[in-house]
C-alpha cells in the first residue's frame, strides 16, 4: 500500500452511531496474504462495553422492539437480507482482505449464506411457538395454561476470525428474530466486514438494538462474560477459550452457548466412488486453508481401497491453486498469520516424528505477489494412527490425516475416539446403510458423500468438547428465548377448589 493511500479507521458503533474508543487507541488490521496494513479498528475498553450494554438495555426495555409482531419482524429480517445482497461486493472485499478467505468462497458461499440465514428466520419467526396453548385439564379443576417464549435480553455475541460474516449471520439473525438486543465483538484480526455490516443495518434497526464493540478478546470478551447486565453469551472459537468463557460466565449464571473445535472423521467404505471421495475429501479439508472448525481432517479409509485413493489425493492436491485470495483463480489462500502457519507445520513435523509419511505438501509455499503472506502447501499424511498428535488435536490448516481401517466397527470406534464431535462423514454407494451408520457417529452434523453441507435451515453444533447449543434454522431461536408458563384458574367458588382443602380443613 502506497503512502498516499489512507488507512480506514473503524470506531465502535453504539446506539446507532460511530463512537471513538475510550482508550483513544486503534488495533492494526493486516491482510494475511501480503502482511500489509489495511485498516485500524477501535481498541475497546470495559468502559466502552458498559456504554454499549447500557444502549442495548435501553433498547430492550422499549417494548415496541421486543414485542414486535412476528409478521413485522419477518419483514425486517427480509430487509436485512436485501441490504446484505445490495452491498455484497463491498462486504466480500472487506472479508477477503482481512481474513484471507478467497473471493470465490466468500461470494459463492458466505454472502449467500449470510442473506439466507436472515431469510430462513424471516419465515421461521412467523411459525415459531412464541405462545403455546396447552390442552385443557379438568383435574383437579378447570385451568388454562400457556407457555410463553420471550427474548432473553441483552446478548453478547463473540465471533471468530476465520469466517466473520457467516458467524455474524448464525448469531445475530436468531438474536434479532426473537426480539433481543445485541452487542457483538468480532475478532480483532478480522473486524472490518462486521463493523461495516453493522453500520449498514443500523439504518434499518432502532437505536441500540445492534451494537459492535471491537477489541482484544482478553479484554472485551472477558468483560462481556463478567458484565452484570448481559443475559446471554454466544461464543465461537477454540475449545480452550470456550472453557474460559463458561467458567467466567458461570459466576453470574449467564445463558451460554459455545461452538468450538473439531476433528471431523470421514469414513470411506469399500464401495465408495473414489473420484467423488478424492474431490470431496480435499474440499472438506482445503476450503479456507483448513481454517474451519468443521473441516474433515481425518479420512478413515478401508484398507482394500487405500492405495488407490491416496494416489488420487496426492495428484489432486498438486493441482490446488495457491494465490492471492482476491483473485477468482485462487483455490486456497494464506494462513491467518506467520505464527499460525508455523504452528501448522509443527504438527506435520510431529507426525513424521511419530511415524507418519508426508504423501504430498508439508512445507511453506512461496506465492508470487504475496511474499508477505504465509502459505502452507496442501498436505496429505499417510500411515497415521489415531493416537498421534495430528489425529488428536485440531490443526486448523490444510492437512489431511489418512487412517486405515479393516472393518466398519473399527472405523466407528476410530471416528468416535476423539474429544470432539462437530462433524463427521460417510462415503459410500449405499446411502441407506449410511443412514444407519450415521446413528452410531457422535457428531452434531453427519454428511454423506460430501462435506461442508451446512444449510441455514438446519441446526449446526457439536457434541462433547465441540460445544453445546445449535445455530441455524428454527432450532437456533430456542437458544435466544426464556420460557415461562402462565396459568389461569376459572373456578371462583373457594369451596369447589379441591386442593385448597389440603390446607384449609374447614372447607372439607
Amino acid at each position: 500500500m502506497s503512502e498516499s493511500q489512507s488507512i480506514t479507521r473503524y470506531p465502535h458503533i453504539i446506539n446507532g452511531e460511530k463512537r471513538e474508543p475510550g482508550s483513544g487507541k486503534y488495533i492494526p488490521v493486516f491482510n494475511p496474504a501480503t502482511n500489509e496494513l489495511i485498516a485500524e479498528a477501535a481498541q475497546g475498553t470495559p468502559e466502552d462495553l458498559d456504554i454499549a450494554v447500557h444502549a442495548a438495555r435501553e433498547a430492550f426495555n422499549c417494548k415496541a422492539w421486543c414485542n414486535m409482531p412476528a409478521t413485522e419482524r419477518s419483514r425486517l429480517l427480509y430487509a436485512i437480507a436485501n441490504t446484505v445482497m445490495a452491498n455484497a461486493q463491498e462486504l466480500a472485499q472487506l472479508e477477503v482482505s482481512a481474513s484471507g478467505g478467497t473471493i470465490s468462497r466468500v461470494m459463492g458461499m458466505d454472502i449467500p449464506a449470510l442473506a439466507d440465514m436472515f431469510m430462513v428466520l424471516a419465515e421461521e419467526v412467523k411459525r415459531f411457538p412464541f405462545v403455546d396453548n396447552l390442552p385443557a385439564r379438568p383435574l383437579p379443576e378447570p385451568t388454562h395454561t400457556q407457555v410463553w417464549r420471550e427474548p432473553v435480553g441483552v446478548c453478547a455475541l463473540i465471533t471468530a476470525w476465520n469466517v466473520p460474516l457467516l458467524l455474524f449471520a448464525l448469531k445475530v439473525a436468531p438474536a434479532l428474530a426473537t426480539g433481543n438486543t445485541v452487542v457483538i465483538k468480532p475478532s480483532e484480526l478480522t473486524p472490518t466486514s462486521t463493523l461495516r455490516l453493522v453500520e449498514l443495518l443500523c439504518e434499518l434497526l432502532p437505536k441500540g438494538v445492534l451494537n459492535v464493540v471491537n477489541g482484544r478478546g482478553e479484554v472485551i470478551g472477558d468483560a462481556m462474560c463478567r458484565h452484570p447486565d448481559i443475559d446471554k453469551i454466544s461464543f465461537t472459537g477454540s475449545t480452550r477459550v470456550g472453557k474460559q468463557v463458561q467458567q467466567v460466565a458461570a459466576q453470574s449464571l449467564k445463558r451460554v452457548s459455545v461452538e468450538l473445535g473439531g476433528k471431523g472423521p470421514g469414513i470411506v467404505l469399500p464401495d465408495a466412488d473414489l473420484e467423488l471421495v478424492a474431490y470431496g475429501a480435499l474440499y472438506g479439508v482445503y476450503l479456507n486453508g483448513g481454517q474451519a472448525c468443521e473441516s474433515g481432517t481425518r479420512l478413515l479409509v478401508h484398507d482394500s481401497i487405500h492405495d488407490e485413493l491416496v494416489a488420487k489425493l496426492a495428484a489432486l492436491s498438486t493441482q490446488i491453486v495457491l494465490g492471492d485470495p482476491a483473485s477468482p483463480a485462487t483455490g486456497m489462500g494464506p494462513m491467518s498469520s506467520a505464527a499460525h502457519g508455523e504452528k501448522v507445520l509443527e504438527y506435520v513435523n510431529s507426525a513424521v516424528e511419530e511415524g507418519a509419511t508426508v504423501l504430498c505438501g508439508g512445507a511453506r509455499a512461496e506465492v508470487p505477489g504475496c511474499e508477505g503472506g504465509y502459505f502452507v502447501e496442501p498436505t496429505v499424511l499417510t500411515e497415521v494412527h489415531n493416537g498421534m498428535k495430528v489425529a488428536r488435536e485440531e490443526i486448523f490448516g490444510p492437512v489431511l490425516c489418512v487412517i486405515k481401517f479393516s472393518t466398519e466397527e473399527e472405523a466407528i470406534a476410530i471416528a468416535n475416539d476423539t474429544d470432539y464431535g462437530l462433524s463427521a462423514g460417510i462415503w459410500t454407494a449405499d446411502v441407506v446403510g449410511a443412514q444407519q451408520l450415521a446413528r452410531q457417529l457422535q457428531a452434531g452434523s453427519i454428511w454423506i458423500n460430501d462435506w461442508h453441507m451446512i444449510r441455514m435451515d438446519a441446526p449446526f453444533g457439536g457434541f462433547k468438547q465441540s460445544g453445546y447449543g445449535r445455530e441455524g434454522g428454527m432450532e437456533s431461536l430456542h437458544h435466544y428465548v426464556e420460557v415461562k408458563s402462565v396459568s389461569t384458574a376459572f373456578e371462583r367458588n373457594v369451596r369447589k377448589k379441591p386442593l385448597h382443602r389440603l390446607v384449609h380443613k374447614l372447607l372439607a
